[in-house]
């Protein structure tokens, strides 16, 4: 969203403390100002577990989207969103049948 932007229209939107530290480049961050970090992927090596984390993170980014469809004004913008917010829906949903599945299958033994 701000790849044609001229470095007074950054300044103006509070965007100067990325210029001078990243220039226009992608630098992943929250909307605190956090960068991320890798330390944020949790692994237990448990399926269930992992699934878990899935539905939180899915569930997280409905909620950031829909926080953002109501701040939009740009109708194509807020078209594209609302597409990402009901994706994010449905990888919920099929996350959650997914740790059903493996709930009723927890206890059986198999091989391959």
């Amino acid at each position: 969203m701000t790849k044609d932007a001229i470095l007074e229209q950054l300044k103006k939107e509070g965007f100067d403390a990325h210029y001078v530290a990243h220039d226009s480049a992608l630098f992943y961050e929250n909307a605190g100002g956090v960068p991320w970090t890798a330390i944020y992927i949790q692994a237990k090596g448990d399926l269930i577990a992992a699934l878990c984390e899935d539905i939180a993170a899915e569930e997280q980014a409905r909620a950031t989207y829909r926080w953002l469809i109501d701040l939009m004004d740009d109708v194509d913008l807020k078209d594209s969103l609302k597409f990402l917010w009901e994706r994010k829906i449905v990888n919920s949903l099929r996350f959650r049948e997914a740790v059903e599945i493996l709930k009723e299958k927890r206890d059986e033994k198999i091989f391959y």
